[in-house]
């Protein structure tokens, strides 16, 4: 690959591996849950079905999208990108200015692990365990195929560097489930999101441009200097938003 061609695939590959991680860290959490109270067996089964519903539904996609032109494609997906990274940054920010509280892993796995008890057991198969594990993987997993479909859309040959991404995040937080048993709570989830935020706003940005054919100055490497100029623009933001939270807590009094 060129330095120029890894523009495109380092930032694809690293986007959808940390979206992937956090979305898989949310749904390991709740499978864990399911799995401590009715049993692993109908648990890690719902988890299957899902997965392999959301593999085809990318074969699916991405095969589909190779039929549409691609400055359509770039203009469609690149709105919707950047509208998604956003919102996550948005969150992002105002959970790092003390705006809204932080996500808990821990406090999610209680709440999930009371909801679970309050089903009685049964005998043979589960179909409790099985639909919550499923559901859950469905409603993760969907964001996760929308961002691999979405990055992978931005260029021609960039589907499988995102696919890449999410399956090494797959990976490594199945593996990390499997090896401590317990919540991941100790993953900077809030910064996780802020990074995510910060690549798909910069990837949106950038595909929206090349889509309706905008000259991007550098070309590919604008890419980098929009990364870093969302990047800058978040962190100003932090403490712009914890000082106006003080100045309303202090008029509400």
């Amino acid at each position: 690959m060129t330095h120029l061609a890894w523009t495109h695939i380092g930032p694809s590959i690293l986007a959808a591996f940390l979206a992937s991680t956090v979305e898989f860290v949310e749904a390991l959490t709740v499978i864990l849950a399911v799995g401590s109270v009715r049993g692993w067996r109908d648990a890690l089964a719902g988890t299957a079905a899902a997965l392999l519903v959301l593999l085809l539904l990318v074969c699916v996609l991405g095969s589909a999208l190779t039929r549409v032109p691609l400055n359509v494609i770039q203009v469609a997906v690149g709105a919707l990108l950047l509208l998604f990274g956003l919102r996550w940054l948005r969150k992002a920010v105002l959970r790092a200015a003390g705006v809204i509280p932080l996500h808990d892993e821990s406090a999610a796995f209680a709440k999930q692990t009371d909801a679970m008890r309050r089903h009685g057991l049964a005998s043979g198969w589960d179909k409790i365990a099985f639909a919550a594990a499923f559901q859950i993987t469905m409603l993760e997993g969907t964001e996760v195929v929308f961002i691999v479909i979405a990055v992978g859309a931005g260029g021609t040959g960039l589907l499988l560097p995102a696919s890449i991404g999410a399956l090494a995040a797959l990976i490594l937080v199945a593996v990390a489930g499997i090896i401590l048993h317990r919540p991941l709570a100790t993953v900077p989830e809030n910064a996780l999101k802020f990074m995510v935020g910060v690549l798909l706003s910069a990837f949106g940005s950038f595909w929206f441009g090349e889509g309706i054919g905008a000259a991007w100055p550098g070309q590919d490497w604008s890419i980098l200097l929009l990364i870093a100029g969302f990047l800058a623009t978040a962190l100003l933001a932090v403490p712009l938003c914890r000082m106006r939270a003080a100045t309303a807590a202090r008029l509400a009094r």
